[in-house]
């Protein structure tokens, strides 16, 4: 087991800088930038320098006039240290921007991943065991909308009925006009009631996948022989579908609960800023707006490197769940 995570390991920081270049070479292949709108703002002040004098100055001061390999190579020595330089859009060091915003994030991927596995996988088997009838139809039905559905459609809708129509809900913000005046509790509750909307937009447009591929997978393992088997040789039908059936559907689910968690954190760039929510999506889609290459290439690794890690838990999982992905890895 120890050689197999140290292989996955230098695969992924080797995959990691790949990405980290293609990134690096993206950001500076935008067709604009802070750095020029800065330039153009400060060359309109009175005596001041030039366009070009100021934009020669700036790409200077941010290491912008040396090439993208050679770039690249000085962020990754600052960034092996630590440190990803000040945000162009906030003013502030990038990390201590991130660790200001991740949190609400955080909360919110970990509610919808939870809701996702305890919504998804229980109906998807269900789905599978009365196969053909109104249940299947109805759960079919339900995660083809969540797959169909997407998310600024379906947070609009929200809003449109719960906020708008029912007055249930704020239509933005994270938290109501009168927080500072509550106290712990209530300051709880009211980012809690101010999340409800996005989170469920989430868990909806992410649950359709991994219900239909329960089921799929569910199906397969049903129609096996050894199912056959269990179920001449007497066997419960609960203990036929939850400890033999589901136990063998494992591997394969296991592979695209893997990849939710960071599809979660990149959704949430679209659904923090439709519902104005002050996490690291929103404030990303303001750095990339602002060209903000520093917090922008900060938060692109973030998510590669939740990506990576994700897939290297994923792989431990596999040698967990069947012993024989270690003999052959």
């Amino acid at each position: 087991m120890r050689k197999y995570i140290v292989k996955r390991l230098l695969l992924s920081v080797l995959i990691l800088i790949l990405v980290a270049f293609i990134i690096y070479a993206l950001m500076r292949c935008l067709p604009t930038s802070y750095v020029e709108s800065m330039a153009m703002q400060r060359s309109t002040a009175p005596g001041s320098k030039s366009y070009e004098e100021w934009l020669a100055q700036l790409n200077a001061q941010y290491g912008l006039d040396k090439g993208i390999i050679q770039g690249f190579i000085g962020w990754c020595a600052q960034a092996i240290r630590g440190e990803f330089g000040d945000s162009w859009k906030f003013t502030v060091p990038v990390t201590e921007k991130f660790f200001e915003v991740i949190p609400v994030s955080f909360a919110m991927a970990g509610i919808s991943f939870l809701l996702e596995l305890v919504i998804a996988i229980p109906l998807g088997v269900i789905a599978a065991v009365r196969q053909y009838s109104k249940t299947d139809y109805a759960i079919t039905t339900v995660s083809l909308i969540g797959m169909s559905l997407p998310a600024f459609f379906f947070a609009a809708l929200l809003k449109l009925v719960f906020s708008v129509k029912l007055g249930w809900f704020d239509l933005t913000g994270l938290v109501g006009r009168n927080y500072a005046q509550l106290d712990a509790w209530g300051k709880f509750w009211d980012m809690a009631h101010h999340l409800v909307l996005p989170i469920l937009t989430l868990v909806i447009v992410s649950i359709g996948s991994l219900m239909r591929y329960t089921r799929t997978n569910m199906l397969e393992v049903l129609n096996s022989d050894y199912i056959r088997t269990a179920r001449a040789k007497g066997l419960s039908e609960g203990r036929v579908i939850y400890h033999h059936a589901f136990r063998n559907t494992l591997l394969p689910i296991v592979t695209i609960i893997g990849s939710s968690l960071p599809g979660l954190f990149s959704g949430a760039l679209i659904t923090e800023t439709l519902f104005s929510i002050p996490g690291i999506g929103y404030v990303s889609y303001q750095a990339m707006v602002a060209g903000d290459i520093p917090f922008s290439m900060f938060f692109m690794c973030f998510i590669a490197i939740l990506t990576l890690v994700c897939n290297l838990l994923t792989d431990i999982m596999y040698a967990v769940v069947d012993p024989r992905v270690r003999v052959s890895a």
